[in-house]
């Protein structure tokens, strides 16, 4: 199992405060406006989510600006232009859960409070807490949907909501759909839950995880503030390090590959990156 000396745990969790602070729920509204970088080439400076669709192989980010694909080049908008601050994927292959705040000109509400999309994030449709929650982390486990607005929340359906008693605050929240097995990443180190996010344990001997993601029910990968690549193969109880990414990360997703190979995705501030060797190493992904 990984362990971590007291001065690296110290510098890892003090980024991670600073990473944290940055993406808490909003208080006002927002107004995206089109952030472009024409060095990395992704259509928005600020990525809150990233996924891969496994139908399509489209390559999803969620952003300040909205959804687009970036298997293209340019990258093609997905939908309208809505701030994504909290996105998911759902168990079936286009159904997205997301939140955040209405872009310019739109008619939702503010915050957004829970939406979901059923075909590939065209089109959204409002499910609860509109008015109430920008859910900046959020994800979906076997039991239902797993969020954090300032309170951490679970809910069946998307509609009703129970409080969880949690004393942390997550960055990131990492479930799979056919699994209660939930992940959330804090300063003070990984937290674990095993029933949908009900109840959390932390575990001081793994790595201080800035972003986690789960590849298949069982096998997980996180990432921490300086880039270095973790493997679970047991939902997040112990951790293996592999490679590391160079650039600065916003968001990670991971799949299995039809040949069994773990694949890795990350957006980074310099473009979007991919692992084929479960973390090993990791190149630029070509658009198509």
């Amino acid at each position: 199992m990984f362990r971590i000396r007291s001065a690296a745990f110290v510098t890892a969790g003090t980024i991670l405060v600073l990473a944290l602070s940055a993406c808490l729920p909003a208080s006002g509204p927002t107004e995206p406006t089109q952030t472009s970088s024409a060095a990395s080439g992704l259509p928005s400076a600020h990525i809150h989510g990233l996924t891969v669709n496994g139908e399509t192989d489209q390559v999803l980010l969620a952003t300040h600006d909205g959804l687009f694909d970036v298997t293209k080049e340019p990258a093609v908008k997905i939908g309208a232009t809505n701030d994504l601050m909290g996105f998911t994927s759902g168990k079936d292959q286009g159904v997205y859960y997301a939140s955040g705040h209405p872009g310019k000109g739109s008619n939702l509400p503010n915050p957004l409070g829970l939406v979901r999309s059923t075909d590939g994030g065209k089109t959204w449709e409002q499910l609860s807490r509109q008015g109430e929650s920008d859910f900046h982390a959020l994800t979906v486990s076997k039991s239902g949907i797993v969020a954090f607005d300032g309170t951490l929340r679970t809910s069946p359906d998307g509609k009703t909501w129970t409080t969880v008693a949690a004393d942390f605050s997550p960055a990131v929240l990492a479930g799979n759909p056919t699994s209660d097995t939930v992940l959330a990443t804090t300063p003070d180190g990984l937290r674990r839950a095993t029933d949908g996010g009900a109840t959390w344990t932390l575990d001081p001997s793994a790595p201080v995880i800035q972003f986690a993601a789960f590849a298949t029910p069982t096998e997980a990968v996180g990432v921490q503030p300086d880039g270095a690549v973790h493997h679970s193969a047991d939902g997040g109880a112990t951790w293996t390090p592999k490679g590391r990414i160079t650039g600065e990360v916003q968001a990670i997703t991971a799949a299995k590959d039809s040949d069994g190979k773990l694949r890795i995705w990350a957006a980074t501030a310099d473009g979007i990156l991919t692992s084929t060797d479960g973390g090993e190493t990791f190149r630029d992904s070509d658009p198509k």
